[in-house]
């Protein structure tokens, strides 16, 4: 059997699936061999926001898309595998992240809760799925997230450089990889979410390409400061977050005190906001260089603003390390399968706050 392995990746920002086919060598060291994204459909897509905030009926509507999201998934998987002329005995597994609707680690009894059925994906793909990589870290006293450090560490770590790694998703999170010493990472705030959000209530679209259309608009000082006051910006790592916490509503309740704004100078001032909460999580490092990935590496307003704020430190994709900045995500978690197969620890208790490294995973045959 090749030693291919699919991850999937569909993040915060609810804008699609990643799909990455990747090989692996005999030392986990991974080589992409072909991707795909497939936009999630507009009903499924309102229906998956819907579950990040509370609403009647939950339980049958979690209950629907978590087998909707599935056969989306399958559906994506199988037609990449007949266009590249690959057959499901071809892969080793599927490595799937699921989508998360619910990510509440500071609970008294913490949980975290990722949709896209796994056994369904199985039977419709007829390929191994691995799935559910968050719930053994926070049965060890872990948030479960962010899980991407293990892997940055494993391939982007350079014992001459203090690098830092910046997925932004719907979600922003850190990973520090020092020349010495353990990793460290956490979410740092909003990525995309609020930015994608509002931008789509004021234009055609889902997102505000290159970041032009805030660049049209004023940073409204006043503002940034009361989103910058929010409690998760002082709490010590380990930490995560999501979306139902960055919700529209935790945005609309900080707008309702800030009178009239143009739409421009919001979205202006939300773009200052992730980067200024960003660099709270960086100067707590001491890295050089940033290594930036996901859907916000095409923000260039973002990245500009980042550069603008941390000139000390070298912003610049993945590329220059050569992973494709849009990929990243969905080869960690084509890893984290290959880790379970290899029977491997997939986290970092130095990021999640787990008691002890540990498998990440459960098996769903496709027999």
């Amino acid at each position: 059997m090749t030693n291919y392995y699919l991850g999937l990746m569909s993040g915060t920002s609810l804008d699609g699936l990643d799909i990455a086919l990747t090989q692996f060598d005999e030392r986990g060291q991974p080589k992409l061999v072909c991707t795909d994204h497939q936009p999630l459909p507009t009903l499924l897509k309102k229906s998956l926001f819907q579950l990040t905030q509370v609403h009647e009926n939950e339980l049958i509507h979690y209950g629907h898309c978590d087998r909707e999201f599935a056969l989306f998934c399958a559906n994506a998987v199988n037609q990449l595998l007949r266009q590249q002329g690959i057959k499901s005995s071809q892969i080793r597994a599927i490595g799937s992240h699921g989508q998360t609707v619910r990510h509440y680690p500071e609970r008294v009894t913490p949980f975290s809760l990722q949709l896209g059925c796994p056994a369904t994906l199985a039977a419709e793909t007829g390929i191994n799925v691995i799935a559910g990589f968050r719930q053994k870290d926070i049965a060890l006293g872990g948030q479960g997230a962010p899980l991407a450090p293990a892997f940055h560490h494993h391939v982007f770590n350079d014992q001459q450089e203090n690098r830092a790694v910046l997925n932004i998703g719907g979600i922003a999170n850190l990973s520090y990889l020092p020349q010495q010493g353990p990793v460290q990472g956490f979410d740092s705030g909003p990525g995309n979410c609020l930015l994608d959000y509002w931008y789509s209530q004021h234009n055609p679209g889902s997102f505000d390409a290159n970041g032009d259309w805030g660049r049209q608009g004023e940073l409204n000082k006043p503002l940034l400061q009361r989103l910058l006051t929010d409690p998760y910006f002082q709490q010590p790592a380990p930490k995560s977050t999501g979306r139902e916490y960055f919700s529209p509503k935790w945005l609309n309740e900080h707008l309702a005190n800030s009178g009239s704004l143009k739409a421009t100078n919001v979205q202006r001032t939300l773009a200052e906001f992730t980067a200024a909460s960003i660099r709270l999580g960086l100067l707590q490092y001491s890295a050089t260089a940033c290594y930036v990935c996901g859907g916000g590496v095409h923000n260039q307003l973002l990245l500009d603003r980042l550069k603008a704020l941390m000139p000390t430190i070298s912003f610049t994709s993945t590329q220059a390390l050569g992973v494709d900045p849009d990929w990243v995500e969905a080869m960690a978690f084509a890893w984290l399968a290959w880790c379970y197969e290899q029977q491997r620890p997939g986290n970092l208790p130095s990021v999640t706050g787990a008691s002890r490294p540990a498998i990440l995973g459960a098996l769903y045959p496709a027999k």
